[in-house]
């Protein structure tokens, strides 16, 4: 094979995997050197692929093959897809031809859909995105100083709330004294002034106002001294 700057060194690789005889067992050319074949997909990533690509991958091979436009080759008999697990598995490119090795410099790996025009507006995006995400981020701490400070308000708010309630709690405890006070001093004057002010029982009949209202008894007082009278005041009773 002519070596070719512009060969990558996987289609070079492949190439010469495919020509030389003494991998013929593992990797060749089909009958008519169209496509290639490989034979046994286990033994050849086993015993191949580490001497020639440093990995013994066979699935990462077969993404290198897709990535520069080979296809896989399904055989078709009597309208049945013929698909062997363990038999040899076919790959072509119009350009990976036995013989035309001058056609390797026309595979091209295949490039992201992606424009650079689109690359650039994702990256513009990417850098809104992260410009947005700065501007939550001050807010939320903007946010969280703003939250210790109403804890620490509201930690004061608590403490003077407690202090006033006990404060109440005293004052209600000396008011009740007073009222207390205030009741048992009305309820005093009030007995006071009921027996003041209780009616005496009187009559119209002069006998009996005599009888009632006053009853004088002369008893001696002493039989060895001087006798005194002692009046007793009868009907009148408090």
């Amino acid at each position: 094979m002519k070596q070719s700057s512009n060969v990558p060194a996987f289609l070079s690789k492949l190439w010469t995997l495919v020509e030389e005889t003494h991998t013929n067992e593992f990797i060749t050319w089909s009958q008519n050197g169209q496509s290639f074949l490989v034979l046994d997909e286990q033994r050849f990533a086993k015993e191949i692929l580490p001497k020639y690509f440093k990995h013994n991958n066979m699935a990462s091979f077969v993404r290198q093959l897709n990535m520069y436009g080979f296809r896989k080759v399904v055989h078709i008999d009597s309208g049945i897809v013929k698909q062997e697990r363990d038999g040899p598995v076919e790959f072509q490119h119009p350009y990976f031809k036995q013989g035309q090795d001058d056609l390797l410099e026309n595979i091209k790996r295949k490039v992201s859909s992606s424009k650079p025009e689109e690359n650039k507006i994702r990256q513009e995006d990417l850098t809104k995105i992260i410009s947005s995400a700065q501007k939550v981020q001050i807010k939320q701490e903007t946010i969280e100083s703003r939250l210790s400070e109403l804890k620490s308000e509201n930690e004061s708010l608590w403490k003077e709330v407690s202090e006033l309630r006990a404060k109440h709690a005293q004052q209600q405890q000396v008011i009740r004294k007073i009222v207390q006070f205030i009741v048992t001093l009305v309820q005093n004057n009030q007995l006071v002034s009921l027996k003041r002010k209780r009616p005496l029982l009187l009559n119209t009949n002069g006998a009996q106002k005599k009888n009632l209202f006053q009853h004088i008894v002369k008893e001696p007082a002493d039989n060895h001294h001087h006798k005194f009278f002692r009046f007793h005041i009868v009907g009148l009773k408090v």
